[in-house]
């Protein structure tokens, strides 16, 4: 009885549905929740792209569900520093052992800082989407454009649709 009802919490907790098939043979599961991480105090393009703005600096990396849709990470590359990004414009690249993607800037201005740490462990973009992998340190030159990202609920909405989309 206490597994049962542990089971039950857990489904309901992770959002699985059981419906049983007129054969009663087999169960069907469906999973309908965003896996991925979405932190608060953050803003999210729907490339999938992060911005926390602290001050008069935003720094930039890819949000958990794109790594995650990416695979394991093995080449990043980033701008240099002093260079200038605009929104919605390529300012690098992720390389894994899927694909390889371009990273859109969510917001325009001057790269004042690159996380160096990327060109030996870009890894750190799959274990640490939101801290140690960040990618890039911008000065905003428009800070109205954090104003047309996603919260994090409009974000997790945002996941959800497009996943179920494929």
């Amino acid at each position: 009885m206490a597994l049962r009802m542990w089971a039950s919490s857990t489904a309901n907790a992770l959002k699985l549905s059981s419906s049983v098939s007129k054969s009663h043979l087999s169960p069907a599961f469906s999973i309908s929740r965003c896996f991925s991480s979405v932190l608060e105090g953050l803003k999210y393009a729907n490339s999938h792209e992060w911005v926390k703005h602290e001050g008069s600096v935003a720094t930039i990396g890819i949000t958990d569900h794109a790594q995650d849709h990416l695979g394991e990470v093995v080449f990043v590359e980033l701008p240099e520093e002093n260079s200038s990004v605009s929104k919605e414009k390529s300012f690098g690249a992720v390389e894994s052992v899927k694909a390889t993607s371009e990273i859109l800037s969510p917001i325009s201005g001057e790269v004042i800082e690159v996380n160096k740490k990327l060109t030996e462990s870009p890894g750190l973009i799959n274990s640490s989407p939101y801290e140690d992998g960040w990618m890039i340190k911008v000065k905003p030159s428009s800070p109205a454009e954090l104003e047309s990202l996603m919260g994090p609920k409009e974000y997790t909405k945002f996941c959800e649709d497009e996943d179920a989309a494929h």
